[in-house]
């Protein structure tokens, strides 16, 4: 195969690793080296065990700065930002909100560290996560460690939640945001019309946002009356919010990453007096169980 390709096969991959095939087989059924089956035949994505050698190498070779994706929070936002200001700048902390599953993808794909995820109820986050996560390769080297709950809701405009909270029937006539396929909050937002007896096809969608900031931001520039959020999103834009259920907000990594010392300072500072004085300002949150691993991939006790 061509030094171009961008797949190489069992061969081409024990000799790029300098290891004999039986292991690369071995590797590559235990699920510790990137790899894919096609039509019974093992194909290495190039790129990936790149990848795979600088992390086995260094722990994760950019040891000075960590990628998120994933959902939308203010306080994770706000977090990362004030550890980059506390170290100086001398590390980076990355945060590129695009939705549970988009944020998934990125990770099972290598290009991030961390995925934040939310997906339902808090009472059934401990099924419905790990259920999500085994859907995406890789996921069995896969941890996830909870961060906090928070309040999910709807938001709405001060002038509209009188008659949107007495009169429900009205809501099909409201001007909605709504979000992106594979959004945790487009989920909420589907199961709580159907809870409601009401369709999703039926409603005015007259906006689409790719983050709970964005949902806000649309509210209260009256593009929109409507729209699914957080407590914290709403609070951002001084919006009326209407409290569904507490959802648990978690991050999804690879089981290396967990051990990175700029992941482990971002728990502590959570747990911080200044983390949790943020998080009662942005409200909504509960850092009670925060960093607290709450599920180990598929490695059996």
């Amino acid at each position: 195969m061509s030094d171009t390709s961008p797949y190489m096969t069992v061969k081409d991959a024990a000799a790029y690793l300098h290891l004999n095939e039986k292991k690369v087989y071995q590797l590559a059924s235990d699920g510790h080296l990137p790899a894919t089956k096609v039509t019974g035949k093992w194909l290495f994505p190039r790129k990936l065990i790149d990848q795979w050698l600088l992390e086995s190498s260094h722990h994760g070779v950019l040891s000075d700065r960590l990628l998120f994706s994933g959902s939308d929070d203010p306080l994770l936002k706000a977090a990362l930002l004030r550890l980059m200001q506390q170290q100086q700048y001398q590390a980076l902390y990355s945060y590129m909100p695009t939705g549970t599953q988009a944020g998934l993808s990125l990770l099972a794909q290598g290009l991030v560290d961390c995925c934040a995820v939310h997906w339902g109820k808090a009472t059934e986050s401990h099924v419905r996560h790990p259920a999500l996560i085994r859907q995406y390769s890789g996921s069995r080297h896969w941890v996830l460690v909870h961060l906090f709950k928070r309040q999910q809701g709807l938001m709405m405009r001060h002038d509209d939640s009188d008659t949107l909270l007495s009169e429900p029937a009205q809501i099909l006539k409201k001007r909605w945001v709504i979000r992106q396929e594979g959004a945790g909050s487009q989920r909420f937002l589907k199961d709580w019309l159907h809870q409601q007896r009401l369709s999703f096809d039926k409603i005015q969608a007259t906006a689409r946002a790719l983050t709970e900031s964005e949902v806000a931001s649309t509210i209260a520039r009256n593009v929109a009356d409507i729209g699914p959020g957080t407590e914290s999103a709403a609070a951002e834009c001084g919006l009326t919010f209407v409290p569904v259920y507490q959802e648990a907000f978690e991050l999804v990594l690879p089981r290396q990453v967990y051990f990175r010392t700029l992941l482990q300072q971002l728990f502590d500072w959570l747990q911080s007096h200044e983390g949790q004085e943020t998080a009662r300002q942005l409200h909504g949150y509960d850092l009670s169980q925060c960093g607290k691993l709450v599920w180990n991939g598929e490695i059996k006790e």
